[in-house]
C-alpha cells in the first residue's frame, strides 16, 4: 500500500470536529463555490449565445446571395434567381434550404404616426418551421396561387408604436418614382426581440409585391438566403484547415516581411491570439465552395459578416466569461495554499518524526499532496452538484427574467454542453493540483530537531 496515501487517509480521518476539519470544509467550500460559478457562467454563455444567434439565423439564414453592387442601399438589385444553387441544392450536401427575397424601403402612415420601415418580401419557400417560434400571435401569410398575397407580418415593436392587431389593415407607401402604396391586412405578429436589427423596421411580405412595384420577372429577387447544416462538416478536418490558413498568414506578414523587426515576439503573439470558432470555419467554408460555383456578379457575405455587431458583441461576452474563470482559478488556487501551508504548520511534529524516521522529503510531501487532492476531489463533487442544480432550476422554471428590449430575451437562458462541464473539471482539478506543490516545498526547510520539539 501507499505508505503517503496511507498516512494522509489516517489524519483525515482522525481529524473530525478539529481546527483542521474547519480549514477543510472551508477549501472544500470555495472550490465548490468556485466551479458552480464556473459552470453556470459557460451554460448561461452558451445558452445567450445560441438564443442570439438562432434568432439571427431563423431571420436570415447563414448565407446571403444578392448582385454585386457599389451602394449600401436597402433594396437590392434584381437578378435572375433559378441559378443552379436554386434549383440543384443537392449538388452541395451542407445546404438545408434555399429561398429567395427582396427588400424594399417604405413608410407606414396612420392618423398618428409615421413609422419608416422595410418591406421584406418572401417567397412560397420561405422557410416557416424555422421562423415559427418567432411568432407570438396570428399566423403566417398564406400565398395564393397567382397574383400576389395582400397578408402581411410585423413585428410586436411596429405593432405597439402604431396600435395595430392582427386582423387590422395597414396602407403601406412604397419610396419610387411614381410614389406608390398598397392595402395590407396584417395576419401575424413575430417578436425576436433584435429591435435594432429587425423587430423596428422589417415587415414581412409576399415577394411578388415587391416584384409587382418594381416591374421584375416572377424568376427576379433581390437575393437568396442559404441554411447550412452545421452537423455536415468535420470539426477536426476544419481545424486543420483553420490552423494552415492561419500559419500561412502569419508566414506571410511576419516570418516572410522583410520590414519586420522582431519577428519572434510577434510570431508568438500570433500564435498566442490564435482562436478556433467552429460556426465561422463552417460558414467561411461553405461560403467558399458555394461562390466558386456562382457567376462573378453575384455576391455571396455570411449572416456573421453582415451582422457583424452582435457576433462581436457575442464573442465579447465569450471574452469576460474566461476572464471569470481566470479570476475564479486564481482565487481557488490562493486558498489552497492557504490550507495546506495551515495543514503543514499543525503538523510540524509529525513531518518532523517522519524525517526522523528516515522519511525523504518527496514522500512527506506526498502526504500533504494526497490530502489536498482528496479535498479537491471533494469540492467537485460538490461543485457539480450546486452548479448543475441552479442551472436545471433556471432550464426548468425560468425563475430569473431578463429585460428582453436590452438582452435580446426574456428570461436567463442555459445550454446543456457535457464537454464544457467536463472541460471546466479537468481545468480546475488541474491547475489547482499543480499549485499544491508550492506550499508543500515549504517542508524541505522543516528540520526534524526543531520540528519535534515545535509546540
Amino acid at each position: 500500500m501507499n505508505l503517503s496515501y496511507f498516512i494522509s487517509k489516517r489524519i483525515r480521518s482522525a481529524q473530525a470536529g478539529s481546527f483542521s476539519s474547519t480549514i477543510h470544509k472551508v477549501a472544500i467550500g470555495s472550490i465548490a463555490i468556485g466551479l458552480a460559478a464556473a459552470i453556470v457562467s459557460f451554460l448561461i454563455m452558451h445558452g445567450f449565445q445560441t438564443t442570439v444567434k438562432e434568432r439571427v439565423y431563423g431571420f436570415s439564414n447563414h448565407l446571403l446571395i444578392t448582385k454585386f453592387t457599389m451602394n449600401n442601399a436597402v433594396a437590392e438589385q434584381p437578378f435572375d434567381f433559378k441559378i443552379d444553387l436554386y434549383q440543384h441544392p443537392e449538388k452541395f450536401p451542407f445546404i438545408r434550404h434555399v429561398q429567395e427575397y427582396s427588400h424594399k424601403p417604405g413608410l407606414i402612415k396612420t392618423e398618428d404616426e409615421v413609422l419608416g420601415i422595410v418591406f421584406k418580401g418572401v417567397g412560397k419557400s420561405f422557410n416557416q418551421p424555422a421562423f415559427r417560434e418567432n411568432m407570438v400571435e396570428g399566423k403566417f401569410m398564406v400565398f395564393p396561387d397567382s397574383g400576389y398575397s395582400h397578408e402581411i407580418v410585423i413585428s410586436r415593436v411596429i405593432a405597439n408604436k402604431i396600435d395595430a392587431k392582427v386582423g387590422d389593415a395597414l396602407i403601406l407607401h412604397f419610396f419610387q418614382n411614381p410614389p406608390r402604396y398598397r392595402k395590407l391586412k396584417i395576419v401575424g405578429i413575430y417578436e425576436t426581440n433584435l429591435s435594432d436589427y429587425f423587430d423596428s423596421k422589417v415587415i414581412l411580405g409576399d415577394l411578388r409585391l415587391v416584384q409587382q412595384l418594381n416591374g421584375w420577372t416572377a424568376g427576379e429577387a433581390g437575393g437568396l438566403e442559404v441554411l447550412i447544416d452545421f452537423n455536415y462538416f468535420n470539426s477536426f478536418q476544419l481545424w486543420k484547415e483553420d490552423v494552415n490558413d492561419y500559419w500561412t498568414a502569419i508566414e506571410e506578414r511576419v516570418i516572410n516581411n522583410p520590414e519586420e523587426a522582431n519577428k519572434t515576439v510577434r510570431t508568438a503573439l500570433a500564435v498566442w491570439s490564435y482562436k478556433f470558432n467552429y460556426d465561422q470555419a463552417v460558414l467561411d467554408k461553405a461560403q467558399r465552395e458555394i461562390g466558386e460555383s456562382m457567376d462573378f456578379d453575384l455576391n455571396i457575405e455570411t449572416v456573421s459578416d453582415k451582422y457583424i455587431q452582435v457576433f462581436e458583441w457575442l464573442d465579447l461576452v465569450k471574452r469576460q466569461v474566461r476572464i471569470l474563470l481566470g479570476i475564479i482559478l486564481i482565487v481557488v488556487s490562493v486558498n489552497m495554499i492557504s490550507v495546506i501551508l495551515i495543514l503543514v504548520m499543525e503538523r510540524i511534529p509529525m513531518v518532523g518524526l517522519l524525517k526522523a524516521l528516515g522519511a525523504q522529503n518527496k514522500l512527506v510531501r506526498s502526504v500533504f499532496i494526497y490530502n489536498g487532492m482528496s479535498l479537491i476531489a471533494q469540492g467537485l463533487l460538490y461543485g457539480n452538484v450546486i452548479g448543475l442544480g441552479l442551472c436545471f432550476l433556471q432550464y426548468q422554471f425560468q425563475l430569473i427574467k431578463l429585460n428582453a428590449h436590452d438582452y435580446y430575451m426574456s428570461y436567463v437562458p442555459i445550454e446543456w454542453d457535457w464537454g464544457t462541464v467536463i472541460i471546466l473539471n479537468v481545468i480546475v482539478f488541474a491547475v489547482v493540483s499543480l499549485v499544491l506543490w508550492l506550499p508543500t516545498r515549504f517542508i524541505s526547510r522543516i528540520q526534524p530537531v526543531q520540528a519535534i520539539r515545535f509546540d
